[in-house]
């Protein structure tokens, strides 16, 4: 999670300026697809508000073990290009360029790093944002409050419930009564591809929305460039049948096509759209006397569950999981275990 600075809202309508800054979602959400079809890491859930932005990623090692030394000059190129067209896109590198790169093993293995490194995704994406908003707000100075927040995601829970917290947080500020309504978040684009594909060919709608044509860096004309949600992971894990491996993605259009949950999409939303319900004051619609199979399957009860999405950057302030998880993990500058309060315990203990 990054905030912007200043104590203005940067991102959206600023009372502090005046002025109103939605577009800038727009440079978020184009610079994420960017991201996604270079970088080794999966972007699975993303939610970008007037004042700041929430992304959940899956850094991918094992997919950037899989691209040939031109493959990583490229990407690393389209990045970090040498040179921009006239609407400041990258440009295909030529083979000198790639040469200046992949002749060189230390550039190269560095470089292989880097492309994995999510502490590298968000000193780019923070820095590009931050350098082109104040160019043209004529400042200098931080955009953003320090670099960002991270917290690690430990156990199949935690990662389901770090992708809703962050899917609802429009919602759940008061910006969006509705799934289809949260603009600029990996659930809305899901549910838009969903609608284009349950539609017949001859019904799609016609791809001159704004929304759908200001990046212009996807060149792809198969079946799955064209989604709404192209750039972001896929929800299904499809454990069933899938093979073991990195699975790189097909289209181009993002790192991986493995996905990050064992159920469908289908199920998620409806996961998402149940938990909206229930968070939401005068929202239409009863809880269901059933609860969401997977909240069965998880073993979490519907009040502790709402208590996590509700309060995730409390119960969870460094690490997140079941207690028990926690515990195994132990940090990287010291090896110590990780403190799990008092609170965030008696809750899954009350849940067992």
């Amino acid at each position: 999670m990054s905030r912007t600075a200043r104590g203005c809202w940067l991102f959206g309508d600023d009372p502090v300026s005046g002025k109103n800054f939605d577009y800038r979602k727009d440079w978020i959400e184009n610079q994420l697809k960017r991201f996604a079809a270079s970088f080794g890491i999966d972007l699975t859930s993303f939610a970008i508000l007037s004042n700041h932005f929430h992304l959940v990623l899956r850094a991918r090692p094992d997919v950037v073990e899989t691209w040939d030394d031109s493959e990583v000059a490229r990407r690393w190129l389209m990045i970090c290009p040498e040179r921009t067209d006239a609407n400041g896109d990258p440009m295909t590198p030529t083979q000198s360029e790639l040469d200046r790169i992949r002749s060189a093993a230390s550039t190269i293995a560095e470089i292989r790093l880097r492309l994995s490194n999510i502490s590298w995704w968000m000193r780019l994406l923070n820095q590009r944002i931050a350098q082109r908003a104040n160019k043209e707000d004529d400042v200098e100075g931080h955009f953003f409050q320090g670099r960002f927040k991270a917290v690690p995601l430990v156990d199949e829970e935690a990662i389901l419930a770090g992708s809703v917290y962050v899917d609802l947080n429009l919602i759940r500020a008061c910006v969006a009564e509705t799934l289809e309504m949260s603009d600029h978040t990996s659930a809305q684009r899901r549910i838009e591809s969903l609608r284009t594909s349950k539609q017949p060919q001859e019904e799609q709608p016609n791809t001159s929305d704004d929304r759908k044509t200001t990046d212009t860096s996807t060149s792809s004309s198969s079946p799955q460039a064209r989604r709404a949600d192209a750039f972001l992971s896929p929800v299904n894990l499809n454990e069933a049948i899938a093979t073991p491996g990195p699975h790189p993605s097909e289209s181009g259009e993002r790192c991986s096509d493995k996905g990050f949950l064992a159920i469908s999409e289908e199920a998620y939303l409806e996961l998402l759209d149940w938990t909206a319900r229930q968070m939401s004051a005068g929202k239409p619609g009863k809880t269901p006397a059933d609860l969401p199979p997977i909240l069965k399957r998880l073993d979490l009860s519907p009040t502790l569950w709402l208590t996590i999405v509700a309060n995730f950057s409390e119960v969870f302030s460094t690490i997140a999981g079941r207690p028990e998880h926690i515990d195994h993990e132990r940090t990287k500058q010291t090896g110590q275990r990780f403190y799990v309060s008092r609170h965030t315990r008696s809750l899954f203990g009350h849940a067992a």
